[in-house]
């Protein structure tokens, strides 16, 4: 079964808004800046207790929230979305040490996205 590993919340300012989600619940922000956008990384809490953690970006799309979910197959996980209805919106891009990711709209046209993580072999 395929889980959310991973948030983004969208904001016309988001370093003042990952300021506040820090302020207000304890979280970890550490910026990753360079390429085209900076980004907030947000740490939601220790490893190995559930939940997700998460990032802050430029808004990009209209929607406030993305949700990503790990696949094992980026190409195989592109064919059954279409198959479904979805489409490809942006990507997909490769994020360094992490895999490779590309965003999506489902039949909805609600944008989430998808990741295949680096494996060993990568």
């Amino acid at each position: 079964m395929k889980r959310p590993v991973h948030f983004e919340i969208l904001s016309d300012d988001p370093e003042k808004l990952a300021g506040f989600y820090g302020t207000v619940f304890g979280w970890e922000i550490a910026t990753m800046g360079g390429g085209e956008q900076s980004y907030w990384l947000a740490t939601t809490g220790p490893d190995g207790e559930p939940g997700i953690n998460g990032g802050f970006m430029n808004r990009e799309f209209d929607q406030a929230v993305i949700n990503t979910v790990e696949v094992d197959s980026l190409e195989a996980a592109t064919a059954e979305i279409e198959a479904a209805g979805g489409k490809l919106v942006h990507g997909p891009n490769e994020v360094p040490g992490v895999g490779t990711h590309a965003y999506f709209a489902d039949p909805q046209g609600i944008i989430f996205g998808v990741m295949q993580p680096v494996t060993q072999d990568d």
